[in-house]
């Protein structure tokens, strides 16, 4: 199958196909879920480009791995890797809760059309992210996998485990949090109050 028509098959016939050794399929699937895979484990991260590319990684090779025993129907792709990728991000921020590594501190954002607009937008980012990291671990990906990466309460529960009320708990608590601990900055991140 020609890859360009392989880009409205379900991830799980792509796995299916990739186990079956079609190596197209798995270059479609890396294309369409590495930079999601990538983008969540940033997040969880404190904005640890490498670190989160490390991790992006190993969750697609744990997957590639479980492809032959994939059992349609139990879990959805998506659901699945986001799940792997957070623990993986959980471990790294364990291990490394020893002291402090200088590797974690994250690079300057790009500039944006101008440079007082592109401080500005790093500046509320890196108070956003700050303000993350503070939040404990299952309110950070609760709320990460709630407002950042769209996903709705029922595939946060099965990618966290937890009960939908659960979750709903862990993302009130973690958005009260993160209110309080920005509600003193708004003028300094160019917050108004019609924003």
């Amino acid at each position: 199958m020609p890859f360009e028509a392989m880009s409205a098959d379900a991830d799980e016939d792509l796995l299916a196909a990739y186990a079956a050794g079609d190596a197209a399929a798995a270059r479609a699937l890396t294309q369409r879920l590495a930079p999601r895979v990538f983008a969540h484990a940033a997040r969880m991260l404190g904005g640890d480009r490498a670190e989160a590319e490390d991790v992006a990684q190993e969750a697609l090779l744990r997957l590639w791995r479980a492809a032959p025993g994939w059992r349609r129907g139990e879990a959805k792709v998506t659901t699945w890797l986001y799940r792997v990728t957070a623990n993986l991000c959980i471990d790294r921020m364990r291990r490394r809760r020893g002291g402090t590594d200088l590797d974690a501190v994250p690079e300057p954002a790009d500039e944006s059309p101008s440079a007082a607009e592109g401080l500005q937008q790093q500046a509320r980012a890196e108070a956003l992210q700050g303000a993350l990291d503070g939040l404990p671990d299952r309110q950070r990906q609760a709320v990460i996998l709630r407002h950042i990466e769209g996903l709705s309460n029922p595939e946060i529960a099965e990618i966290m485990d937890i009960g939908p009320r659960a979750v709903e708990s862990l993302v009130a608590r973690g958005k009260r949090a993160l209110e309080d601990a920005l509600l003193g900055r708004r003028d300094e991140l160019g917050y108004r109050d019609d924003d």
